[in-house]
């Protein structure tokens, strides 16, 4: 399998990077994982905003522009011989003498991982648990996708390897916050929850594509400080990420829910396939709406 450092089609078993790597003395870089349908990158604008202006706050100034990260994953896709696939675009504050420093990294490290997906894969429903590890506070005003990745590692290890469980975090405060990969939301009657950014969760691009094809279907959303009571006497709840796209939990804490049956879930998914098989964007969602 070919994967792409700086811009270069390298094997996977030949790619190396510098152990000065400051994303690898002090994990000081970015990531975004995106999902390709007929080899183009679904919200890929979207994603490298959230990049870029990430970017912006740890210091890193980019040296490859939209249209060569572009190019860099249809030349992938192609070399690999893939359709469709998972896409890890990750940038790190690239090579420095050891310690810390305070101005802009200027030559960072690019590098572009595919795997192969199905065009029709759906993933199934989910078992949802509590976790005992808390939500850290982002480092950031707000949490950057950030190589720092250590929170949700140790969440990992708490909820083991089955595909099929997600784990909830809570923040110190007590209040839902995010999945370990996914952002949350709930359905009681009618009305849909997510936990706000001020808790601490990371601002999903998918998070923000649903929000914005529920104001297309004129259903309230409320984002705000919730505890898990209020998550227990839901209706439906599922979670979001760009990989995995909508995902139902069939039980949270062993409490049922209707998973794919969901009303407000289908009518979601239903139409999240209809805008992503249209490539739209969220600013045009917004715009279009």
């Amino acid at each position: 399998m070919y994967i792409s450092v700086n811009g270069e089609l390298v094997l996977k078993e030949e790619a190396r990077i510098s152990p000065f790597d400051h994303g690898y003395l002090y994990g000081l870089g970015l990531f975004e994982t995106m999902r390709t349908y007929n080899q183009h990158p679904f919200l890929f604008d979207d994603h490298i905003e959230r990049l870029m202006d990430g970017l912006h706050v740890v210091g890193i100034d980019m040296d490859r522009s939209r249209e060569e990260l572009l190019r860099d994953i249809q030349t992938l896709l192609r070399a690999n011989q893939y359709e469709d696939a998972y896409i890890r675009l990750n940038v790190s504050a690239g090579v420095e003498d050891v310690g810390l420093q305070a101005g802009l990294y200027s030559q960072p490290t690019t590098i572009i991982f595919l795997k192969p997906l199905l065009s029709s894969h759906v993933f199934p429903e989910k078992d949802a648990f509590f976790l005992k590890i808390k939500r850290n506070t982002p480092e950031s005003p707000t949490r950057l996708k950030s190589h720092h990745f250590l929170n949700n590692v140790l969440a990992k290890r708490e909820i083991g390897d089955n595909p099929n469980a997600e784990g909830i975090f809570l923040n110190r405060d007590g209040n839902l916050a995010e999945g370990i990969v996914s952002n949350l939301f709930w359905i009681k009657d009618r009305m849909v929850y997510t936990p706000a950014l001020e808790t601490g969760i990371l601002n999903g691009i998918t998070r923000q594509f649903v929000l914005a094809l529920l104001k297309r279907q004129d259903i309230q959303i409320k984002e705000g400080f919730y505890d898990v009571e209020h998550l227990l006497h839901a209706d439906e709840v599922f979670m979001t990420n760009s990989v995995q796209e909508i995902v139902p939990f069939r039980t949270v804490e062993k409490k049922h829910f209707p998973g794919n049956n969901g009303e407000i879930t289908k009518i979601l998914m239903k139409d999240y396939a209809t805008f992503r098989d249209q490539l739209w964007s969220i600013r045009e969602l917004g715009v279009r709406g």
